[in-house]
């Protein structure tokens, strides 16, 4: 092959190269060659171009610098110069060109010239510089986000950035943490179980950790943080490290701890307020079925002569129809607050009264044991409600001995000279319910009298035993106290000031039947929507020698009112469909005023004030005796109501 047939192959390569521009300079810069890739992206066709300096391809601050000089004199020093920079094409468009100058001798050495060759990398500068401005609009925004902790770990967990958003949930500057193990922003429990590692492990082999738990922070403050860990890998998949990003959470969970406390509270208020309703309602029922069941054995027992077959049976039922009464009363009073009823009570003799039913109510497993001294002086509270704390406090002992054990019930007297806790310097019986059970920790023992707190679980107790103690006590002027321990059972004292002399006692036992008052031969217009009790209270009223009509409802009774002037007294049961006994006598004194009316309720007592706004009626409570009936009726009873 000729020499002459080589340089022709050459010529045609480079000829046929359209994506370079490879052209010729002699020694002075001046373009002496020129190929269609150098026509195409530089604009100039080779009749334009050749004999001029190449030196009008660069812009004019790189003339300016004399950079097309610095260029060639390289290339002749050195043998070759490669830069990239910005190029100007023929019409002044500009675009990135990566240039290489190589320096061409002859056979002798001499120089001849130099090859030069220039791409046009516009697209991949422009891309290049597109994926710079990405990257650092990314960083600023990373650096920017101050309510998130983003940062990256490498392979081995070690901190690599730090956002602003770290340096401020975790209080580390960046040259503190950089370079550290992300474990320290974990809790001691939590590097024990070496979750760190776990989660990275985690992140590695699924590709993400997601999880909620405690950090620390540099000051050793801990907060509630929701962590995501991403793992980040190269093109080749190969894992380089983990994206991390971390939100302080700990208001939330305040505010969702906060919010299901207050759903626990409102559905245990709302727990106590159907308990309450359906109590009262069932009580009401109740108390009428006593109230006829008191009632006829109490007319049948006076009517008939003493006879020792029949006698004690009538007297035994009627003992049973006054427990029913007291259990009724013990029921509504756990369903809701009363006004107290505050008496001089014998401690001793109102817990011994109660022992049967106290022990049935807890069943064998468990002993309960009395110990009151002879002579213990009375205490001045509500008998009633004090009842039923003894049967709060002796059921929670009962819970806390699931295997069984004793209850120690006992009464003393007790003299403070001087302030103690909440009470006063005086004279106090100290009531004391002691157990042999499990015992409450610290945290429970500081919450056992909040309202609605309870360790039995949800559905499980109403959370307002001792709550309700803790009030009984404190209303009647004494305090509560509560000693426990894990292990070693639990002694609670109820502290009630001792009663001043003159006070009445209290007696469990309604007071016996006396004469009844002569009020005179009354007409009474009877009211009752239960024909039970209707016709129990209508034999009543006509065995006290009065006269007797009937009315099973509100606007029953109007008729009559309306038609009988002769009407001396209206007895009516509060509680009536479609008009309530209130209603009844706002109504029937608006047509009579000054008549007598006496209100009648299943509850244990009415509201003060029941019916119109300023309306005071005497108020009787089922079951009631003839005897309360016949106090009711009397004159002294039925003075006029004010209206």
């Amino acid at each position: 092959m000729t020499a002459d047939s080589d340089e022709s192959r050459y010529r045609l390569l480079v000829e046929g190269i359209t994506d370079y521009a490879i052209y010729m300079l002699d020694p002075q810069g001046m373009v002496s060659s020129w190929n269609p890739g150098a026509a195409r992206f530089k604009g100039y066709a080779a009749a334009e171009i050749l004999g001029q300096h190449f030196s009008r391809f660069y812009t004019e601050d790189d003339r300016a610098r004399d950079l097309p000089g610095h260029a060639v004199r390289t290339a002749r020093e050195e043998g070759r110069f490669e830069a990239q920079g910005w190029r100007v094409r023929k019409d002044g468009t500009r675009f990135w060109a990566h240039v290489v100058i190589d320096r061409i001798h002859d056979d002798a050495g001499a120089l001849v010239g130099f090859a030069k060759i220039t791409r046009d990398l516009t697209e991949r500068k422009e891309a290049e510089e597109a994926l710079r401005q990405t990257e650092q609009q990314f960083r600023l925004l990373v650096q920017g986000v101050t309510d998130y902790a983003i940062y990256m770990l490498d392979r081995r967990g070690h901190v690599v950035s730090w956002n602003a958003g770290a340096q401020r949930i975790k209080g580390y500057e960046p040259d503190e943490i950089i370079g550290e193990h992300f474990s320290r922003f974990y809790t001691e429990e939590d590097q024990a179980t070496d979750l760190p590692d776990r989660a990275l492990g985690i992140a590695a082999e699924e590709g993400r950790f997601e999880r909620e738990g405690w950090r620390v922070r540099k000051d050793g403050s801990r907060f509630w943080a929701h962590v995501v860990i991403d793992a980040i890998r190269d093109e080749d998949g190969e894992l380089i490290g983990f994206a991390k990003v971390t939100r302080d959470v700990t208001e939330r969970m305040e505010n969702q701890r906060a919010l299901e406390e207050a759903r626990e509270a409102l559905f245990q208020s709302r727990k106590l307020e159907a308990i309450g309703q359906l109590t009262g309602g069932v009580a009401h029922d109740f108390n009428n079925l006593l109230m006829a069941i008191l009632g006829s054995l109490e007319l049948v027992q006076k009517r008939l002569p003493y006879d020792p077959k029949i006698t004690p049976l009538i007297r035994n039922a009627v003992a049973g129809a006054e427990r029913g009464a007291l259990l009724t009363q013990r029921m509504l009073a756990f369903a809701r607050k009363q006004e107290l009823q505050l008496r001089s009570v014998d401690l001793g003799s109102l817990t011994r009264g109660l022992l049967d039913f106290l022990q049935r109510s807890i069943g064998p497993q468990v002993d309960i044991r009395l110990s009151f001294p002879h002579g213990l002086q009375p205490a001045r509270t509500d008998p009633v409600q004090l009842e039923t704390a003894l049967l709060n406090l002796v059921v929670n002992a009962r819970d806390a001995m699931p295997a069984g054990g004793l209850i120690t019930i006992s009464g003393a007297l007790r003299t403070l000279h001087g302030q103690k806790a909440d009470l006063a310097a005086g004279d106090y019986i100290r009531l004391r319910v002691e157990d042999n059970g499990s015992g409450m920790d610290a945290d429970v023992l500081a919450r056992a009298t909040e309202p609605f707190f309870t360790t039995k679980g949800v559905g499980k107790g109403t959370g307002l035993g001792l709550s309700m103690v803790h009030g009984l006590a404190a209303q009647s002027g004494g305090a509560l106290q509560i000693d426990s321990a894990p292990g070693a059972g639990t002694r609670i004292d109820i502290w009630l000031p001792v009663a001043a002399a003159h006070e009445e006692q209290h007696s469990a036992r309604p007071a016996p039947a006396s004469e009844e008052p002569d009020a005179g031969r009354l007409v009474v217009l009877a009211v009752d929507d239960d024909s039970l009790v209707l016709t129990n209270t209508v034999a009543m009223v006509e065995d006290l020698g009065h006269e007797a009509l009937v009315a099973s409802s509100g606007a029953e009774a109007l008729s009559i009112l309306h038609e009988r002037f002769d009407v001396d007294l209206i007895i009516a049961d509060e509680k009536m469909p479609g008009m309530t006994g209130s209603q009844l006598a706002s109504k029937a004194l608006d047509a009579r005023p000054g008549l007598p009316i006496v209100l009648v309720s299943g509850y244990c007592e009415l509201e003060p004030g029941s019916g119109s706004p300023g309306l005071h009626l005497p108020r009787l409570a089922k079951p009631f005796t003839q005897s309360q009936l016949a106090q009711a009726m009397s004159l002294e009873a039925l003075k006029t109501p004010e209206g």
